[in-house]
């Protein structure tokens, strides 16, 4: 039944698009990565995926061959036991106990597309748009089967969960769920249609323990859908959800509406290079492009993270699902610099969540899945030093202020945490002219300095023990180079030399760890201080070769995982390396465009040999940013220059960027 969804997604020939290049099963194996293969739509709140048994925090692992359901929500990539899981749907034979059985060899996944072939004579698919999902069971043979649909299923804690209604015409549900690590709640309902064959059935489900079920007796070729939208408002939000984003088009018509989403998002940068890292580079910026997401209804209700109901203005958009922890450093200033419009409506739902008193985690009134707000402030100030100004920073700041006070800094790491919010929260009051909170909280973000000098300047026998001294993921030589905002003054306090002494020593003997994002800006280090080749070399090693990966986040391992930090393969990334809400996979799409954002609230990149001999990227508003790379990738570095002019301190501004023109980087053999 798969075949005329395949022939529709197809470009014509000789014209490979983008979302063609995706490969959803990169990072869905065991802990590499934390991913799946799910459908869904760019941004979008419904991640539709198979459930397996046994699975990773996103319900599925590449090499189970058992298969359970499939939900409707998930974390992209995210720790502690994953969240979401909402909605576990399955269709079996009648008699049928236990997981089914996939057949692996079926299983095929796009960019807005999933199939699997199980028990022997079931096909599933499932595609997605928004806010709602679509899954198709295909019959090969006649027989009684049962469809089923758990609202109960979760991969956090399940608070409650409750059938408003149970026609099959309209099945509706609420249900509330611990965040991430579960450190708050968050409220979805939902509104689902049966039909068989296109056919509404008109049928009473029968609920037990949580799950809603419903007996049927098939044909040959029968085809069963189950249509869902969600909404974070009610269960009409839900309805109106499904009728406008499902409507009763065909599958293939929405899977194909899908591709073409991820298409025109994904096309506005073209690499030029072999098709394995084209491919590679597409499958990191399609997980990118996962989160936040978009939670408004369409009539533009959302719940706000207070429980309120909200309506966004005209032409506006409210985001949800924070990972900022993990990806502010990477994954939001990505988004500044390829999606800036959509981060306009991402920088206000930001803000607007210091206006209503931001948790540092999660709330009890959370409008979706989440997992932490830290450092909001900081990439609030990034976007709008970027040129993302529709938010209200007056507001924003006064939120800022009264969050410093909330801070932990019992720990050294939360210490340093602690002062790069407390700069941020500074440098938004310089940007506005209030001088008075610009001189409060400049002194109070410098008053780590004292500790820096005596726990991280000469870290001591228990510096490279993961954990020492309370510190939350990480060694005392990973966080060391965690100021960045204050660089000039630790390079000072060091000296050039021995600071480059010292990078050199924390590569060589093996101190790095790129599976976790404290010390994942390291290696632009060396361009900052004037080895721009250093960097170059540990950038293409990262990208391209096998290393020692020795740490997890809860110690140091007897043996290191030696492998590919980035893969075109199910084992996507390093051992224990998530992706951590786009936050690795950000990474990877900087590195190989030959850039970094060194510093999150300065706004320049530092830059570095690309991968791609050229690559395009889209602005919008009809301006074209070229990289190009003249030489080979691990030659040695002549120069970098920026339409012509020659950037002797290997960085470039972003303001630069957005005019458009040509980064040229340039190598000679070695």
């Amino acid at each position: 039944m798969a075949a005329p969804l395949l022939l529709a997604a197809m470009p014509a020939l000789g014209r490979e698009a983008p979302a063609d290049l995706v490969d959803p099963f990169v990072g869905t194996l065991a802990d590499f990565g934390q991913l799946t293969p799910a459908a869904v739509a760019p941004f979008g709140m419904v991640q539709l995926g198979p459930d397996t048994d046994p699975a990773n925090h996103a319900g599925y692992d590449f090499a189970a061959d058992r298969l359970r359901g499939f939900s409707f929500t998930r974390g992209v990539g995210v720790g502690c036991g994953g969240g979401g899981g909402d909605l576990l749907v399955s269709l079996r034979p009648a008699d049928a106990s236990g997981s089914a059985l996939m057949d692996k060899h079926s299983e095929h996944a796009a960019a807005g597309y999933y199939r699997v072939r199980y028990d022997g004579w079931l096909t599933a698919e499932a595609t997605a748009t928004r806010g709602a999902g679509l899954v198709r069971f295909s019959v090969a043979r006649a027989g009684a089967v049962v469809l089923r649909i758990d609202a109960q299923h979760s991969y956090a804690k399940r608070a409650s969960a409750a059938w408003r209604r149970v026609n099959s015409d309209d099945l509706r549900a609420e249900m509330v769920a611990g965040t991430v690590c579960d450190k708050g709640l968050y409220r979805l309902y939902s509104s689902s249609r049966v039909t068989l064959n296109g056919r509404p059935l008109h049928h009473a489900l029968t609920v037990t323990d949580g799950v809603a079920s419903l007996a049927l007796t098939v044909r040959r070729g029968d085809v069963i859908e189950l249509a869902t939208g969600l909404s974070s408002v009610d269960e009409d939000g839900a309805a109106r959800v499904r009728e406008l984003e499902l409507g009763h088009r065909t599958f293939q018509t929405i899977a194909a509406e899908t591709r073409a989403a991820w298409n025109a998002v994904l096309g506005r940068v073209m690499p030029e290079g072999p098709r394995a890292e084209r491919a590679l580079f597409y499958t990191s910026l399609f997980r990118v492009f996962q989160t936040p997401v978009e939670i408004d209804d369409p009539d533009r209700r959302h719940r706000e993270n207070d429980g309120s109901i909200a309506r966004s203005p005209l032409e506006q958009t409210r985001y949800a699902s924070w990972s900022l922890w993990d990806n502010y450093r990477t994954q939001l200033p990505l988004l500044a610099l390829l999606q800036p419009e959509r981060s306009q409506d991402i920088a206000r739902s930001l803000a607007d969540l210091y206006m209503r008193g931001k948790a540092q985690w999660a709330t009890m009134n959370e409008p979706f899945v989440t997992v932490r707000t830290e450092h909001a402030g900081i990439a609030l100030l990034d976007m709008r030093r970027k040129g993302i100004t529709g938010f209200d920073a007056k507001a924003a700041l006064k939120g800022m202020v009264a969050d410093s006070a909330t801070l932990q800094r019992d720990t050294p790491d939360q210490q340093i945490e602690a002062a790069y919010d407390d700069w941020a929260t500074a440098q938004l009051a310089q940007d506005l002219g209030d001088e008075t909170t610009v001189r409060r909280f400049s002194a109070q973000a410098y008053g780590y300095r004292p500790m820096w000098r005596s726990v991280f300047q000469t870290p001591g026998a228990d510096g490279d023990i993961v954990k020492a001294r309370g510190l939350y993921q990480g060694t005392l030589w990973q966080y060391r180079w965690a100021p960045v905002f204050d660089l000039d003054w630790m390079v000072a306090t060091v000296g050039k030399a021995e600071w480059l002494t010292q990078l050199h020593r924390f590569f060589d003997g093996g101190l790095f760890n790129m599976t976790n994002e404290p010390d994942i800006q390291v290696p632009w280090l060396f361009a900052a201080a004037g080895q721009p080749q250093a960097t170059a070399d540990l950038v293409r090693t990262i990208l391209t070769q096998p290393m020692a990966h020795p740490y997890t986040n809860a110690g140091k391992l007897a043996r290191p995982f030696v492998g590919r930090s980035f893969a075109l393969a199910p084992q996507g990334f390093a051992d224990g390396m998530d992706d951590d809400a786009g936050a690795m996979t950000a990474w990877y799409v900087f590195a190989s465009l030959g850039l970094y954002p060194l510093v999150p609230g300065e706004p320049w990149y530092a830059v570095t040999v690309p991968s791609f001999t050229r690559t395009t990227v889209d602005l919008g508003r009809g301006r074209r940013m070229t990289v190009r790379r003249v030489g080979p990738r691990d030659g040695a570095i002549v120069r970098a220059d920026w339409n012509g002019r020659v950037l002797a301190d290997w960085r470039v501004e972003h303001r630069a960027l957005l005019e458009g023109g040509v980064l040229t980087v340039t190598t000679r053999p070695r």
